[in-house]
């Protein structure tokens, strides 16, 4: 407990695989993240408190009821694309439609690499989109993001649209995705 919450990001991790849930939690330590890995969108849902619009489900195991008693502070959010009941891209829309999270840098991954579907993440306020499996280069991409976040509060975000417009220029775009498929 050397390391006081300020200094350390927060990071929730979203993967239904407990293989890449772990592989994610272990790259953001490394990096020296304060990690929370739940397995589902719902339970990231529930975990920020916006599930209130969802009826629960009496017998479901769920977060533990302590995480409602206080505001958690949740710098950056990284899920995977492919989960069930509820996709990454569909727990990237709520978390953009909230009130208290929409500024909260939101990353997919994902291991399939489909151009459309990358675009369409990153045109509705993903901040990155990683193929599986993700690599420590790739952790060191959420710093900025990061840094951002937490000096740019009460600023309005023009940089970011200009960085945004800048990832979705067709260069960047073929260059960053159209990697060959492997079968």
């Amino acid at each position: 407990m050397g390391v006081t919450a300020e200094s350390q990001f927060h990071v929730l991790a979203v993967d239904d695989s407990l293989i890449d849930r772990k592989l994610i939690e272990r790259l953001l330590k490394t990096s020296s993240y304060q990690v929370t890995a739940v397995d589902s969108g719902s339970k990231a849902l529930e975990f920020l408190g916006l599930d209130e619009k969802q009826p629960r489900i009496a017998n479901t195991t769920s977060v533990p009821p302590s995480y409602h008693n206080q505001e958690i502070e949740v710098n950056l959010i990284i899920t995977d694309y492919f989960m069930p009941e509820m996709t990454g891209y569909d727990l990237l829309r709520r978390i953009k439609e909230s009130n208290s999270y929409k500024d909260v840098p939101v990353v997919i991954m994902s291991s399939e690499n489909v151009p459309s579907r990358i675009s369409q993440c990153l045109e509705d306020g993903a901040e990155e989109f990683f193929l599986k499996p993700v690599q420590l280069s790739d952790v060191n991409k959420l710093r900025p993001h990061l840094l951002r976040g937490r000096s740019g509060e009460h600023h309005p975000n023009s940089e970011k649209r200009k960085d945004r417009e800048e990832i979705l220029s067709p260069e960047r775009t073929r260059t960053r995705y159209d990697v060959p498929e492997v079968i």
